[in-house]
């Protein structure tokens, strides 16, 4: 019998933690709306309240250093208002359990396709099988939602993946070129702060004024703090303790878990047919990860 180390324990509990993040994250974006919040004003959150933490922190460890200007300019981009817009107006067409599906769920598929189409990596049998499941679970929750008179969750399914497309981008290119969390959470965060603040704050139309205290606090909190920094700590620490493949496997439980808290918390209607494709996802995202054991301490 294998004892695991303390830093296996609180690794595995960090990648736990990072489902529940992302599930609520769902949630929590889905229900902006009745706040009264536009996604412009999200936007603006996730940017704003975030440097608040992010500038001090860029100030003192210098992130920039080692990075090429087009480097910052491309990480910066991928990670920018496209892609957060993308996201946010895809929580207006469709529900919680779409988010999950179209974004975290698509991501091996993308990665795939990235890696044959630009480095000619042919995926392994495992990885196929895997593929073809999540895009047969994708293509039954797509054409459900079309049945049961969700006619414009197309639109933000669209979205959704479009989104998964810059979050792929992101992953990749962060491996290639060995960027560290600091330079991830300055171009993210501190960058994008410092040219969309300024637009939005003249030009772009905002509820922010309008909004009841408590949805805005919840909101405030959720967007600008816990995915970007919160969930940021966790994952890193969740990958250095018990390896990328473990990381992966249990962040493969976001979307069944975004669907379900979608039911018991948003009262959204799962049908059979929703929970039988959000099962054949997790089975085709348990497929494709490379699983590795943590070595015994």
């Amino acid at each position: 019998m294998t004892t695991r180390s303390p830093s296996q324990v609180t690794g595995f509990a960090a990648a736990w933690s990072i489902v529940f993040v992302w599930s609520f994250w769902l949630i929590v974006s889905r229900i902006a709306n009745q706040s009264g919040l536009t996604i412009y004003d999200l936007t603006a959150m996730r940017y704003g309240l975030a440097s608040l933490i992010a500038v001090p922190l860029s100030l003192y460890y210098k992130p920039w250093r080692g990075m090429r200007l087009g480097q910052i300019a491309v990480i910066s981009f991928i990670l920018g208002p496209v892609y957060i817009l993308c996201v946010f107006s895809g929580f207006l067409y469709a529900p919680a359990a779409h988010g999950g599906i179209f974004m975290n769920g698509m991501l091996p598929l993308i990665s795939i396709l990235f890696g044959i189409v630009l480095f000619r990596a042919l995926p392994g049998l495992r990885q196929v099988l895997g593929a073809v499941l999540i895009l047969v679970s994708a293509v039954v929750l797509a054409w459900d939602a079309a049945a049961t008179g969700g006619q414009d969750a197309w639109i933000g399914d669209l979205l959704f993946v479009v989104g998964a497309l810059f979050f792929s981008s992101y992953v990749l290119l962060s491996e290639r070129w060995q960027i560290g969390a600091m330079q991830v959470i300055f171009c993210g965060t501190v960058v994008n702060a410092v040219l969309y603040l300024p637009v939005w704050f003249l030009w772009l139309p905002s509820g922010l004024a309008q909004a009841p205290l408590q949805p805005l606090l919840l909101q405030a909190i959720y967007q600008g703090f816990v995915p970007n920094l919160v969930g940021l700590i966790f994952i890193a620490h969740a990958s250095r303790s018990i390896g990328n493949g473990n990381t992966s496997a249990i962040l493969a439980a976001v979307p069944g878990v975004g669907g379900l808290l979608g039911a018991l918390i948003l009262g959204e209607t799962l049908s059979l047919l929703s929970v039988l494709a959000l099962v054949l996802l997790t089975v085709g995202l348990l497929t494709t990860v490379r699983r590795k054991r943590p070595e015994p301490v």
